[in-house]
């Protein structure tokens, strides 16, 4: 009973650490940018006091920015969390599996021909709507190829790789027919930023990854159980293949909704989980608050690199969150499953 108190208090101990890194992170989110604000101009601001300037440039650019980061980093990091659980592969993630290709198709036909999947709506959301069209409809077929051969993880898995080649062949077509504006315009999208964060934006991720957050955390023993293999699972009442199409639906909506609005963010969905996991254990209830967490921290010092690298100038991110990602990723295949696992 002892030895659990103490696991429970270190998991806790974690959290509250993620947590910190959070609140230190969004702060200096908040303070760095190309013009200056003291602390005490920032949060005359933040009360809705002090100058226009220091207003319009924490309302309008620097909140925004700041929330984005951490519910977009904490979305993927959710979404990669329980895509590695389904699938019981180190490796996977929405980027990996091609749920990122996807949304980058979508994007580069709004761009390249104009199409648009809803119609009527204003032009600041034409490509978000179509990146989560296409990111949405690259895990619909995923599901369709387990549903076709067994919902196994292998067969998702394979499904993903497939899936995500024909969705990275289709935006290098269009991308070939593309002007040079237009090609601009994509490669920008595709390597993620924040500065297109809005407040309206950010309250849309936020619904999304506080319902699906509850959702999971319902099936959270269940999902744990998958860690045993699909056979004790099953000893155990749990139906893995409705558990998995109902989990890869909620990944689904997190990964889609937060590619839409900032582009393609790699690696992070891969990191994070696997870092909540060294530091908290397999335990659902708890490592999906890690991930969450571990994910938004991971991201927001993204943002914060993305803005000093270079002065004066904002960094793409999503090339910054890749050259972090990629030798772990790579860590992660040379030290193989059992070791990761």
């Amino acid at each position: 009973m002892n030895i659990y108190r103490e696991l429970v208090y270190k998991r806790f101990l974690f959290l509250f650490l993620f947590i910190a890194l959070c609140i230190v992170f969004s702060a200096l989110n908040l303070s760095i940018g190309p013009i200056r604000l003291s602390i005490h101009e920032i949060f005359q601001a933040l009360v809705m006091q002090g100058s226009d300037t220091a207003h319009v440039v924490i309302w309008e650019y620097r909140l925004p920015w700041t929330i984005m980061a951490l519910l977009v980093g904490g979305a993927l990091g959710l979404a990669g969390l329980e895509m590695q659980t389904i699938l019981n592969n180190p490796l996977a993630s929405p980027y990996t599996l091609g749920v990122s290709a996807g949304a980058g198709f979508g994007a580069a036909l709004a761009y390249v021909l104009g199409v648009k999947i809803l119609p009527n709506v204003p032009m600041e959301f034409v490509v978000p709507i179509n990146a989560f069209f296409f990111a949405f409809l690259t895990c619909l077929l995923i599901m369709l190829i387990g549903k076709i051969r067994g919902f196994t993880s292998e067969t998702l898995v394979l499904g993903g790789i497939a899936i995500s080649f024909m969705f990275q062949s289709l935006l290098a077509l269009l991308e070939y027919y593309a002007s040079e504006e237009t090609l601009q315009a994509i490669v920008f999208w595709l390597f993620g930023s924040l500065t297109k964060s809005s407040l309206f934006k950010a309250q849309i991720v936020f619904t999304i990854l506080i319902a699906v957050t509850v959702l999971l955390l319902f099936k959270s023993w269940k999902i744990t159980a998958l860690r045993l293999g699909d056979e004790k699972a099953k000893s155990l009442g749990v139906n893995t293949e409705a558990l998995r199409v109902e989990v890869l639906i909620y990944v689904s909506l997190l990964t889609s909704v937060a590619i839409c609005f900032v582009g393609i963010i790699g690696f992070v969905g891969l990191v994070a989980p696997h870092i909540a996991r060294i530091l908290i254990g397999e335990d659902q209830r708890f490592l999906i608050f890690g991930s969450i967490l571990c994910g938004g921290v991971i991201l927001s010092a993204g943002a914060i690199a993305s803005k000093v690298i270079v002065p004066g100038a904002i960094f793409p991110i999503g090339i910054i969150t890749s050259m972090l990602g990629v030798p772990f990723f790579m860590f992660l295949v040379i030290r193989g499953r059992k070791q990761v696992w």
